[in-house]
């Protein structure tokens, strides 16, 4: 850029921070920085448009339209040129703004006799916060270095937005950070909690954006590079061995030494930011880019560019992650994504969390369900809206978040706590009764666990044991395999702390969206349906070896009972069998207490294990339904799209003709099977299974009192024939026809 314009942009950006020092009301601010840019780029008009939701634009400020249109013009996101800036987050430079496609005539503006347009984002970090436009009426395209001179002061006046620069009347200029926002999200882990925002990441104030000296911001920025590469390099060398790790530095080692980054950002710096805003500037262009991408290598890698900006603007700034303040006694944490054992860090000081991205089969959603910790991920862009502090809301039932709530949403959440824990009260009293029908069937409810902190709730919640010990937690939250003696230690208190009662562990479930950090991903197109499981502990004996050892050690004389996670075939079930037999045999000549006795048993996930020949139904001790697996691959819906997922209903009829089929096979070779998943604990949905024959549901300790009261006041008879009459008829769905009974029920 040529020094001239440089100069000119300095001197724009002085100005600018002249216009908005001292004690002048938001709209002065704004009418003052139009004036002041319009006569520095020697165009008739300049315009300020700020969302005053995610969807509308509105005009703020102008200098050269008319001046009764400021907060009477709107216009929709994607609509005319204004629109389209911020819908692409892109510019629109054109000479002839009314031949323009797109163009959408105002006539309270009087912008019709303006030929050239310059419309620019004015952006943060991705997130769009309105749009800056210039106009004149010569026809002409505006220059490269007059685009950029605009960017520069967008970006500028994207950070004055933050920091409250532009405070004023009406819904686009309040205060950010003030207002309520309701993100909806998808359910991650059950339960409802109210508390107030910790953010994992603090976010980085850029309080400075303009700078006077541009050679001493330029050393700044260097002197910062260098020290984030030291860092980096550093980080390589305690990483080796480590290729994943490696394979990941390596990316922030290109980007920390690109010379076209530092060009970039010296050049942002030319134009008169200050070191920490050309770092964000870049940032901000990136994540754009990100959220318009569809390619997933170049997402990978600006998300490492992100990463690495972030650590930067750390260095720049002095804002490391510890800010000084203090965790809240009611801390509900906020977080882009996490990982399990930074989220075993917080343990169960966590009300609830909140992810802008995660999945519900995340390292951080097995951990948050093991917790017992309500989970909400894809909380659209929360982390930019959200500050320590904040009040917040997660409905972990409905997959809403409620950030700073106004007061009639937050006494409607209070009422849905408040009749919660008036029902848990109620589940008090029925715990330690059986969970029996009218018609006299009993269901036995079992718990699922995954770490010692789970253990408690055995005897709290009523549950008659662990139907589902899940020990892939133990492998995910280290950096490197656990020693067998670690594993052994850690069941043995397992067992202890069930004191008698029956614990299933189930072998490590691993692969899919669960790779362990010391594990080579596997490159497959589609992981829910590749090498996980079952089909790792196969290929890999030495590590299903190693766990049954410590599982046969634990157990010191008592009983045991194993399962296999993702039985595709009878014979994968006879091979892991075979391992049992062999382990057992080489712990008897080694000198070891054998279990009293051993269960060996399988999950029921996918539908082919259901047509297994009858052999497999006689040798196999127990089955356990995996409902969320088994039903994404009946339906052929993965459980991680939203588009999806919510499309099928467990109570469909011909998933429960399945079920219902599976129960038959198991009554005639005498095979008990439960059923575990999140909807062995919906009420409803338990209800159902125990009518088909289920008589064993494992869930989540919290969903035992609802389960078990539903079940003592039906007659599981009744229920069945309502099913069966429902599918005569042709339904789709049993739900209606059962709420229709249990409504009948209520009012008897």
């Amino acid at each position: 850029m040529a020094e001239r314009t440089e100069t000119e942009s300095r001197k724009l950006l002085g100005r600018l921070r002249d216009a908005m020092a001292g004690d002048v009301a938001g709209q002065a601010r704004l009418d003052k920085i139009t004036h002041l840019i319009a006569n520095s780029m020697g165009c008739e008009v300049c315009s300020i448009y700020l969302f005053r939701d995610e969807d509308t634009l509105e005009l703020c400020a102008t200098e050269g339209l008319k001046a009764e249109a400021v907060h009477e013009t709107r216009m929709r996101l994607g609509e005319g040129l204004v629109g389209q800036v911020a819908k692409g987050k892109g510019i629109v430079n054109t000479p002839n703004a009314p031949q323009a496609p797109g163009f959408r005539y105002m006539p309270e503006t009087g912008e019709e006799i303006f030929s050239s347009f310059l419309g620019v984002p004015v952006q943060r970090l991705g997130e769009m916060l309105g749009v800056l436009v210039v106009q004149s009426k010569a026809a002409r395209e505006f220059s490269a270095d007059e685009v950029y001179a605009l960017e520069v002061v967008a970006m500028v006046l994207a950070e004055m937005t933050e920091l409250g620069a532009f405070v004023g009347e009406g819904a686009a200029m309040k205060a950010r950070h003030s207002q309520p926002v309701l993100f909806r999200g998808t359910v991650g882990q059950e339960g409802v909690a109210e508390g107030h925002v910790w953010l994992h990441e603090p976010r980085v104030v850029v309080s400075n954006p303009i700078a006077d000296d541009p050679v001493r911001e330029e050393k700044r920025l260097h002197e910062a590079v260098e020290e984030l590469r030291v860092g980096v390099d550093q980080m390589m060398s305690m990483a080796k061995g480590d290729k994943d790790q490696q394979q990941v530095l390596e990316a922030y080692r290109m980007f920390a030494n690109s010379k076209g980054w530092m060009r970039r950002m010296c050049e942002d710096i030319q134009s008169g930011l200050s070191a920490e805003a050309a770092v964000e500037k870049e940032q901000s262009l990136a994540r754009a880019r990100m959220s318009q991408s569809t390619d997933a290598y170049l997402r990978e890698r600006l998300s490492d560019l992100d990463d690495l900006s972030n650590r930067l603007l750390r260095i720049l700034t002095g804002q490391g992650t510890d800010t000084g303040a203090e965790l809240p006694p009611d801390p509900i944490l906020v977080a882009r994504n996490i990982g399990p054992g930074e989220l075993l860090d917080y343990g169960r000081s966590l009300k609830g969390i909140v992810l802008e991205g995660g999945s519900v089969g995340s390292h951080a959603a097995i951990v948050a369900r093991a917790l017992a910790i309500p989970l909400v991920v894809h909380a659209g862009r929360i982390t930019n809206d959200a500050l320590n502090g904040d009040h917040i809301m997660v409905d972990g039932e409905q997959g809403i978040v409620h950030l700073r709530p106004d007061e009639t949403v937050a006494g409607a959440f209070r009422d849905k706590i408040a009749m919660q824990a008036e029902a848990q009260e109620r589940y008090a009293s029925i715990r330690d009764l059986p969970a029996q029908a009218r018609c006299g069937a009993v269901v036995s409810l079992q718990m699922n666990a995954g770490l010692m902190a789970d253990l408690p709730s055995l005897q709290g919640s009523g549950a008659e044991g662990v139907g589902l010990f899940r020990t892939e937690l133990q492998f995910l939250v280290r950096n490197q395999m656990p020693k067998r003696s670690e594993l052994s230690a850690l069941y043995a208190r397992v067992l202890d702390a069930a004191h008698g009662k029956r614990v299933v562990f189930r072998t490590l479930d691993i692969g899919s969206d669960k790779v362990l950090p010391y594990m080579k991903p596997t490159d497959e197109p589609n992981p829910a349906l590749g090498w996980r499981a079952i089909r790792v502990g196969l290929d890999k004996p030495g590590v299903m070896r190693m766990q049954l050892q410590a599982l046969i050690r634990a157990a010191k004389g008592r009983p045991l009972t194993v399962m296999f996670p993702f039985v595709a075939q009878f014979e994968e079930y006879r091979q892991a069998r075979a391992e049992v037999d062999k382990t057992l045999a080489r712990e008897k000549r080694l000198g070891h207490i054998l279990p009293e006795r051993v269960e060996i048993g399988a999950m029921l996930e996918t539908p082919s294990l259901a047509f297994a020949p009858r052999r497999f139904f006689e040798e196999v001790e127990f089955l356990s339904i995996g409902g969320n697996d088994l039903k994404q691959f009946f339906f052929a819906a993965d459980r991680e799209n939203e588009r999806v997922r919510r499309r099928y209903d467990t109570l469909n009829v011909s998933f429960l003709t399945f079920l219902e089929k599976i129960v038959a096979r198991c009554e005639e070779t005498n095979t008990a099977l439960s059923f575990c998943g999140e909807d062995a604990g919906r009420p409803v949905e338990a209800l159902c299974f125990a009518a088909l024959g289920f008589r064993s549901l494992s869930m989540r300790p919290a969903s035992i009192g609802p389960v078990k009261s539903l079940i003592r006041r039906c007659d599981l008879r009744e229920v069945r024939a309502v099913i069966h009459a429902a599918r005569d008829r042709g339904e789709m769905s049993v739900r209606p026809a059962v709420m229709e009974y249990l409504r009948a029920q209520h009012q008897n």
